[in-house]
């Protein structure tokens, strides 16, 4: 076990962190790096045990998924708390979008986390669940359910996973329309984010102007 003590690196991960601490690279140059790399579970773990934000980012894209663990991945969403909240959500959404997502046992591993004690395996459930619906590779059958859970625990949620939730709310609303009243309706009622401000041309948290907002783009980009 690693957990909490950073590993003697090999001449590999120096190199990688000294490279990293001297050019600060943005996500294209770390995903570059990834892409040379390929696969190397050992040398994610080094880079992992620096607890440094890029290096961890670049940890996650070569991660061997067959070795990724439920003791294992515990591991890694604990640590992730070290993180301020900006940096802890792109890991954890790096880590979603390239490991948990590409194997079936990860995958299903994933859709048990909704009531997770790890605030990070929550978050990954519900943005996992947005997911599903805003890429439409199939119509999801458990939107009853997250519809209950969501008005249930919404508005007392851990904030880091409440926006996940919310976000949830709101991809449910625009791909499912039957739903639609039913969410903007405790938008209203929750009032998250409705005195959010959005930089120009991004769309705002609040559950009644995301869904507005996003219905009429597709609206328009149907006609």
């Amino acid at each position: 076990m690693w957990r909490g003590e950073a590993m003697t690196l090999s001449a590999q991960a120096k190199q990688i962190v000294s490279d990293f601490a001297a050019e600060n690279p943005n996500m294209g140059d770390i995903k570059k790096r990834a892409k040379a790399l390929k696969t190397n579970h050992e040398l994610a773990k080094e880079l992992w045990s620096t607890g440094e934000f890029q290096p961890r980012l670049l940890a996650v894209l070569i991660f061997d998924k067959k070795l990724l663990t439920p003791e294992f991945i515990d591991q890694l969403a604990a640590e992730m708390m070290d993180h301020d909240e900006g940096e802890r959500a792109h890991i954890a959404d790096w880590f979603l979008a390239n490991q948990l997502t590409k194997t079936k046992p990860l995958t299903a591993l994933l859709e048990t986390w909704q009531n997770n004690k790890s605030p990070v395996l929550q978050r990954l459930f519900w943005y996992y669940q947005a997911r599903l619906r805003w890429m439409g590779k199939a119509q999801p059958t458990n939107s009853d359910a997250l519809m209950e859970a969501i008005e249930k625990n919404l508005a007392s949620a851990d904030p880091f996973v409440q926006w996940t939730m919310n976000f949830c709310a709101g991809q449910i609303g625009i791909h499912e329309p039957e739903y639609r009243d039913r969410i903007v309706k405790l938008g209203e009622e929750l009032g998250l984010y409705k005195e959010e401000r959005v930089s120009k041309n991004c769309t705002p948290s609040y559950l009644p102007e995301f869904i507005r907002i996003e219905v009429a783009k597709r609206e328009k980009a149907d006609n």
